[in-house]
Formats: structure tokens, sequence, C-alpha cells
């Protein structure tokens, strides 16, 4: 080899990322076994560990460089699992069977929205690999499935607890509505801010709001407090922020207009 010549990188240092990756993909399956064995805390919680490592895939495998086709259709397929498959999993065994109570129409409407959900989590995904690079950064088009998957399953996990009180069975309707809310909002048009900075490139690519950093250590602290309530109520603001900024936008009178 030419001493000129820098070494080849080590082809093991691809395992990194993946391997994050495959952790989260086992925290979905054991979310889909946990809910079946009628644990479900263990299974919304397994969700959110999902979330962390979808998080942290990316990142490490930007900051070592070893981003490949082969690691974003992993992340793709693993998020299917875990953010679309595993969630409706866990509100049907948790919510949604119970509606075979009220006849056997509206058993099978509770086994039909989970997977609707499911269906809407893959077509969000599908949709924001054919989007990458076109969108602008500092928006999601549609609820990111992991956001939807984050409501579902502080959903299930703020009540599943029993702090509060009431059971799956009896929030049947009310696990529906969210479950149908958070499948659809995945496939809207509305926008949601992604938190990755101004949109600007340079330095200022990576620039958010003094007040996103100054509400991260809040929501930390209230999370150490009563985290499955915090957490339903951050996912509730975030999903409802779409509609509400399209609302905005949509009454807001156009710039430069007379008052």
């Amino acid at each position: 080899m030419d001493p000129g010549t820098p070494p080849p990188r080590s082809r093991g240092i691809y395992l990194l990322p993946n391997l994050f990756t495959t952790c989260g993909l086992f925290a979905g399956f054991y979310a889909i076994i946990a809910a079946a064995n009628s644990h479900f805390t263990a299974a919304a919680v397994a969700v959110f560990v999902a979330g962390v490592m979808d998080g942290i895939d990316g990142r490490v495998a930007r900051l070592t460089g070893t981003s490949s086709a082969f690691g974003v259709q992993y992340d793709s397929l693993a998020d299917l699992v875990s953010f679309g498959l595993a969630p409706a999993l866990v509100m049907y065994h948790w919510s949604l069977s119970a509606l075979k109570f009220d006849g056997g129409a509206m058993g099978r409407v509770g086994w039909a929205v989970a997977f609707l959900y499911a269906a809407c989590a893959a077509l969000r995904l599908a949709r924001f690999n054919t989007q990458v690079g076109i969108v602008d950064k500092r928006w999601f088009v549609g609820l990111a499935s992991p956001a939807a998957a984050g409501l579902m399953m502080s959903f299930v996990w703020a009540f599943a607890d029993g702090e509060l009180g009431w059971s799956g069975e009896e929030l049947r309707y009310v696990a529906l509505a969210v479950t149908l809310l958070a499948g659809l909002l995945m496939v809207s048009q509305l926008r949601y801010w992604s938190f990755k900075g101004s949109g600007e490139g340079g330095a200022k690519a990576d620039r958010v709001p003094f007040a996103v950093l100054l509400a991260v250590p809040v929501v930390l602290a209230m999370l150490v407090v009563d985290p499955p309530r915090v957490l339903l109520v951050v996912g509730v603001l975030y999903a409802l922020s779409g509609p509400v900024m399209a609302a905005w936008q949509r009454l807001r009178p156009p710039a430069g207009s007379a008052g």
C-alpha cells in the first residue's frame, strides 16, 4: 500500500449505527410481546426506548461518517415495527380489543382502526424517505411516526399504571379516537416543527430559539416527577400544534395588508 494513502476505514465501524437500530427494533418487538402478555406499562416504555435508539442511530452515523443506503432502509423497516406495528398492537391489546363487548361490528372496528394506524405509519415512512432533501428540514410534513407512537404510548402508560383509576376497557372509545387521530395526522399535509434548526445554511443551520433550550430542562424536571402524565401532555400539545399552526396561517391577515 502506498505510504501516502490513508488506511481504509474499518468495516466494523458500520456496525455501530446499525447496532442502535437493532436495539430499537428489539424494543419494538419486546413491546408487542409484553402487550400480548398484558404488561402494558413495560410495553409503552419499550416503545419510548425505541424512540431514543432511533434518535441516536442517525446521529452516530453522521458523527462517525458511516451513513449508508443500507442503514437508511434498515432504519425505516425498524421504525415500521417500533412506531407502526408495536403501538397499534399495544393499544389494541390494552383497550381496542374491549370494543368486542359492544357487539361484533364494534369489535371489527377496533382491530380495523389499529390496522389503519399501522398502515398510516408505513405510508408516512415511505413518504418521508421520498422527500428527504426536498422539503424544508425545519418542518415535518405530517406528524412524525415516533411522535405519533409517543402520543399513543404515553396515553397507554398514563392510565395502565392504575394511578388515575381508569382501565383500558373503560377508555376504549377515547383510545379509538386517539388511535384514529394519530394515524390520520401522520398522513396529513400539516406541518410540524422538526427541532432541526433554522433551515439556513452554514453556521446558522442548527440554531434553535432560546426558548426551546429553556424548555428542555423544564420538561426534564417535570418528567422526573410524573413521566407518563408529562409525556402525555407533551404528546397532545405537539400533535395539536400542527392543526393550530395551520389554522393560524389560514386566519391571520396577509403580510402587508392594511389593518
